[in-house]
């Protein structure tokens, strides 16, 4: 492996758990970012706005700069903007992902334009999720609407237990439907490269570092971009080449946390 020219971290599970800081976390970004490592911060959730994202940072003393953070629904916006400049999108998803898709330059469409066909549904995470969105969305689709998904994470994680992922209302869309989304979010590779793009780096150079083998290390895959495991989210020293095995991938190194990251960083001349 070579020194890393840019280091792109997943959130939840990598850095902290919740609303803990994973130990070490904060005093490994603050190094690395005094010695001139980028550091990039990607994540799925597209309910928040980078701004919102590196204040839940700030908040447990993580210092992140917003114009590192990537969520699937900057990366939504920019796939958009390229693919499907100034289109009418029907979206369901939080403030977030409506954020990032007006600042594209998307023309939102609402539950009252039911004479305006939109040219593609956008969806994401939306906790206040209606039948009336769901049906919506089922009939924009039917008529030729192209369908975005942030990202397809069937189970959202929270303290005690979970709640149904973006992925799952993606599920119901796509049975009603039969049309298969676009996928922005990891494992795949869309939001991996507008991180590489932010960061001004090639694949090869820029190690993608996280705790879940079936969306991070198979994001890194999927571009090109070395895999670091961390056992500080879903996998543990005990179950982790079980997990790797089952999600299809080889992790280049396996560190238990940021102290033995940090290590590895600077152990590579």
């Amino acid at each position: 492996m070579r020194k890393p020219e840019a280091l792109l971290f997943d959130l939840d599970g990598t850095l902290y758990r919740g609303n803990e800081p994973i130990p070490g976390a904060g005093a490994m970004i603050k190094g690395l970012v005094s010695k001139g490592v980028p550091c990039y911060y990607v994540t799925n959730n597209s309910t928040r706005t980078p701004a919102e994202v590196a204040e839940h940072l700030h908040a447990m003393d993580i210092q992140a700069d917003e114009r590192a953070i990537v969520t699937s629904a900057t990366a939504a916006a920019y796939y958009i903007r390229s693919k499907f400049p100034g289109a009418n999108a029907y979206v369901i998803g939080e403030r977030g992902l409506r954020v990032a898709l007006r600042e594209a330059g998307m023309h939102l469409i609402d539950e009252d334009s039911k004479d305006v066909q939109a040219q593609l549904v956008v969806q994401g995470l939306d906790r206040q999720l209606t039948y009336d969105q769901l049906a919506t969305a089922t009939t924009h689709l039917l008529n030729g609407a192209a369908f975005v998904q942030t990202n397809p994470d069937r189970l959202l994680p929270v303290d005690g237990g979970f709640l149904p992922g973006a992925g799952s209302i993606g599920a119901a869309l796509q049975a009603a439907t039969g049309i298969e989304p676009i996928l922005i979010g990891k494992p795949s590779s869309v939001i991996m490269d507008y991180s590489l793009k932010l960061a001004g780096t090639d694949p090869d150079k820029a190690w993608v570092i996280g705790d879940n083998p079936y969306t991070d290390l198979a994001a890194a895959r999927n571009a090109g971009c070395p895999a670091i495991l961390v056992l500080t989210g879903l996998c543990t020293e005990q179950n982790w080449q079980e997990h790797c095995e089952a999600a299809g991938v080889t992790p280049d190194a396996v560190c238990e946390g940021p102290a033995e990251l940090v290590q590895l960083i600077n152990g590579i001349k």
